[in-house]
């Protein structure tokens, strides 16, 4: 039978600066999920914003909770209600694209495109899906499917035979208990991410030791 469990957190929502769970808290968490993946600091940022989003996204907040969560603020920090000045502060320049055109499988969707000093890109598309969860949806051009709920490792690489297995036995090596490990890539022999979800923090040592790999391409955390 499926787990139709609901808990108190889907009642009564996160801890956040309002109004919206789904449009401020959820977009908050979007962001700041994006900057921990992002190598790097950003110094741009831009947000194309989809449906309700792109309908309500300033009435709601939804403005202010991206620029903060870019900028490594969760969803309850008081400094979002001013996140443009602090944008300012911190040198980071946002830009807003609104996109009522383009259909998207759920209606409250941000992509963020990233820029670094150095001009080194990442885009990330990320939905709200309610209550202030979310699921990241897109890594450039690889579709994905994780959602933050767990210590994640994001494991960017060549689609080659072995290298799942080699990550797989660093894993077993440290003792390090998964939840999910799913490989998304661009097809054969591909870009590739393989996506851990583990029960525990990762290591910055295990992180190394993945990253040494001839396939491994990046390896990135988010903590929760």
């Amino acid at each position: 039978m499926a787990n139709n469990y609901i808990g108190l957190f889907d009642v009564i929502g996160p801890v956040m600066v309002g109004p919206s769970s789904s449009h401020t808290s959820g977009a908050a968490t979007i962001a700041w999920m994006a900057r921990q993946i992002f190598t790097g600091t950003p110094v741009k940022a831009e947000f194309t914003l989809y449906g309700s989003f792109a309908e309500t996204y300033k009435g709601h907040g939804t403005d202010r909770a991206l620029i903060g969560g870019m900028l490594g603020y969760r969803s309850d920090d008081v400094r979002i209600r001013n996140a443009y000045a602090e944008a300012r502060k911190n040198w980071l320049k946002v830009k807003f694209v609104v996109d009522k055109k383009t259909s998207v499988s759920h209606p409250n969707t941000v992509d963020i495109l990233m820029t670094g000093e150095d001009g080194h890109t990442l885009l990330i598309r990320g939905e709200s899906i309610g209550g202030g969860r979310v699921r990241i949806r897109r890594l450039n051009d690889i579709e994905v499917d994780f959602n933050g709920e767990y210590s994640t490792m994001i494991i960017g690489h060549r689609d080659v035979t072995g290298t799942v297995a080699y990550i797989t036995s660093c894993l077993a090596e440290e003792a390090v208990n998964v939840a999910t490990l799913k490989l998304f890539r661009e097809g054969k022999g591909l870009k590739a991410v393989t996506v851990v979800e583990t029960d525990s923090t990762v290591s910055e040592e295990l992180k190394e030791k993945i990253l040494q790999y001839e396939t491994v391409t990046s390896v990135d955390l988010i903590e929760i």
